[in-house]
């Protein structure tokens, strides 16, 4: 079955390079483009991983993260942050908040796949 993963940026340009990455190994991806449309997705349906930047208007992915957190399906999922941010101090507020990992731009296609595939087999 095809693993689904919803990507969140507010970049259009990120995003389609995420999406093009993934779908060329062979996940569904659906895009949204700050953390309020995301967590609209999210609560509509099940997807089996995330990736978030953190700064993004209307709701940054510190919100996302503990939104989607408080969601019973959405409890143990896996969720990667994607962002310039490299802060040790962020880092940790993005682990205390519930990321399950911790990624920074620009991204390596080959890599972005590998974690995605250890978080997500």
């Amino acid at each position: 079955m095809t693993k689904s993963v919803l990507t969140v940026d507010d970049s259009r340009t990120m995003r389609d390079m995420v999406a093009f990455t993934l779908k060329g190994a062979g996940y569904e991806v659906a895009e949204a483009e700050d953390g309020k449309k995301a967590m609209d997705l999210a609560a509509g349906r099940r997807f089996d991983l995330v990736i978030t930047d953190l700064n993004m208007p209307v709701m940054d992915g510190l919100a996302l993260i503990r939104g989607l957190r408080a969601l019973p399906s959405y409890k143990s999922t896996p969720i990667l942050m994607l962002t310039t941010e490299a802060d040790g101090a962020k880092k940790q507020e993005g682990k205390a908040a519930g990321a399950t990992g911790w990624l920074v731009k620009p991204f390596n296609p080959e890599k972005l796949v590998q974690v995605v595939r250890t978080v997500c087999p």
